[in-house]
């Protein structure tokens, strides 16, 4: 044996024990007529401490160690003179009586620290060194932890684990698919599953009744800090239930992973329509830690005062407490801010309701004392409140203020990560329609069963077809969603029609599932939980990168790896392909 214990488990009760211990020199200290190092491995970190006097050739061995030197030490364990509060092990070290090389190492290319002096593409660039930093392996031992609770909970709940191909047929609906082309079927491609959606399914046809996967997903989109091209979802269906039941499973879920990991006992989650979210929030994932809830006021304006109010479908507000000291420079930087193409808006208006009584507004010149009062009666606004209004398209305006609203949740401290608030979000709308293209397309896929109240709208007004599809949002995270699926073979050919597909096309897309519905389709629904985002939400960040072991950068690039790259012609002819050697790569 190596080792006969790990850095992090010796105790004060193993004092007097030889024992042999294995790992990575974290630092080592020279105090001359002794030699300190700190022996780190996976578990954690023991004090070694290499005596002059007692073995001075052992010890000038031990000054030759550099960082990140892999060694293996044999010693006693001591009780410290001077203890370490901050680690498990600070009440003991190993008084060393050999020491072994079992690889020398270079000097690493940052810091392997909780806080490292490594940026983000340097350390990605060397991900395996920055593995080795606690903070992110305490990531990666929560995603493994919740991984095994999930699949306890779901087992225990009649679920089955089954595996699905991820080698499927392409389809036009959803994100842009990752394709890979087939050597043995010449000028034909693969895809790569953006969700298990189809197999899923088929699997209610075959039977399965409750399947669950913890699978890896795959979409060729653009990238940010909570989105990966290949990624992890917890993908779940179930067979004989209504949209309830599988609320309260994976409510149950939720709660439990809440009260395991975190020790937090979470109170059953509201419900709200997404038209309700987006009215209230600007959002279909409201974040419910803070208020600062809309106010329309497209009838408290007067009309005739202001032009910008009087062509605006849709003006709205939002009450930021105590706020009205807000400079003028802080006022012009949320103006900026709303103008940014990300969020869109064309101006902000700002109604300070003055402490001392009064009002300081933006549109001062524009409206009497009188009706600046009674903008900040219908916000409920008080002396030393900031009222922040935005004013045009109501869809277009609402996302705007939403994202004006969380930015001041950001600024005021009220986004607390570990301040858990979880709803439902319901009812969205089954399609949305799209200029560009002239058609419709399914809000979230084309198996979507509508409300069954709203059916015999589909063909008539399709826009009010309300989904019997729900989503999961945690801090105003969407974590999951799934809906109740058409499971009747006439309703989906009716729904492929709405779409824009002929019945011709829409046999040779999804043919296979369709011919399933003719054998007996139970009634079915599920969802599908983004797991790195769940792992991430958890853990207190915004970024699911370091919850994953090897992420992929903005550019959608493994510089560790130096993938994506070049293939050999002698590949490219393999799989059929020719290629145009150009400046910037090769095109297909």
């Amino acid at each position: 044996m190596y080792r006969t214990h790990t850095n992090g488990e010796l105790r004060l009760a193993h004092a007097g024990q030889e024992v042999t211990l294995c790992g990575w020199v974290q630092r080592s200290r020279d105090l001359g007529g002794m030699t300190f190092v700190d022996l780190r491995d996976r578990y954690g970190i023991t004090q070694v401490v290499f005596n002059m006097e007692t073995d001075a050739g052992l010890c000038a061995k031990a000054r030759e160690l550099g960082r990140e030197y892999v060694i293996e030490v044999k010693g006693k364990v001591t009780e410290r003179s001077s203890k370490n509060p901050k680690l498990p092990t600070g009440d003991i070290e190993i008084a060393a009586s050999s020491l072994r090389v079992l690889n020398a190492a270079k000097t690493p290319p940052f810091t392997i620290e909780e806080h490292s002096d490594g940026g983000d593409e340097l350390r990605m660039k060397y991900r395996y060194l920055d593995l080795r930093r606690d903070c992110v392996r305490k990531n990666l031992e929560l995603r493994h932890r919740l991984g095994i609770e999930i699949r306890k909970y779901m087992d225990e709940a009649g679920f089955m684990e089954i595996e699905t191909p991820f080698l499927v047929k392409s389809t036009p609906e959803g994100a842009r698919d990752f394709v890979v082309p087939s050597r043995m079927n010449p000028g034909e491609f693969y895809a790569l599953p953006q969700s298990p959606q189809q197999y899923k399914q088929l699997l209610m046809v075959a039977g399965m009744d409750r399947y669950f996967q913890i699978v890896r997903c795959f979409r060729d989109e653009d990238l940010r800090a909570d989105r990966q091209p290949e990624f992890t979802q917890l993908d779940c269906e179930m067979a004989f239930v209504e949209q309830e039941d599988v609320l309260q499973m994976f409510e149950g879920l939720m709660r439990h992973l809440f009260k395991v990991e975190k020790g937090v006992d979470l109170p059953p989650f509201p419900r709200m329509g997404w038209q309700t979210a987006m009215d209230k929030y600007g959002s279909d994932k409201p974040d419910l830690r803070f208020g600062m809830e809309f106010t329309a006021l497209k009838e408290v304006f007067p009309q005739g005062k202001f032009s910008v109010f009087d062509q605006s479908e849709w003006i709205g507000g939002i009450r930021v407490p105590g706020a009205a000291g807000y400079t003028r420079k802080q006022t012009d930087e949320l103006t900026d801010f709303v103008k940014r193409p990300q969020v869109g808006a064309n101006g902000l208006v700002y109604l300070k309701c003055l402490p001392e009584g009064g009002f300081k507004s933006s549109v001062d010149k524009f409206f009497s004392p009188a009706e600046l009062e009674a903008v900040a009666q219908a916000c409920g606004a008080k002396g030393g409140d900031l009222i922040l209004i935005l004013a045009g398209k109501a869809a277009r305006t609402k996302v705007a203020l939403g994202q004006l609203r969380l930015e001041m949740g950001s600024r005021l401290g009220l986004r607390d990560p570990f301040d858990y608030k979880v709803l439902w979000v319901v009812d969205f709308p089954l399609l949305e329609w799209d200029e560009e293209a002239g058609r419709y397309f399914a809000m979230h896929h084309p198996f979507t069963a509508p409300k069954p109240e709203d059916e015999p709208m589909l063909e008539t007004e399709p826009g009010k077809v309300r989904a019997n599809a729900y989503d999961m949002v945690i801090n105003g995270v969407e974590v999951g969603g799934g809906s109740i699926r058409i499971h009747d073979h006439d309703l989906q050919r009716r729904m492929f029609n709405v779409l824009g597909f002929s019945n011709e096309e829409a046999q040779r897309q999804f043919g296979f599932l369709m011919n399933a519905f003719e054998y007996g389709a139970p009634p079915h629904g599920g969802l599908a939980f983004g797991f790195d985002r769940l792992c991430a939400l958890f853990g207190g960040q915004d970024s699911i990168r370091d919850y994953i072991a090897f992420p992929k950068n903005n550019a959608g690039r493994d510089t560790m790896s130096e993938s994506p790259s070049p293939i050999s012609q002698a590949q490219l002819d393999e799989l059929f392909l020719r290629t145009t050697a150009g400046e910037k790569g090769k095109s297909l």
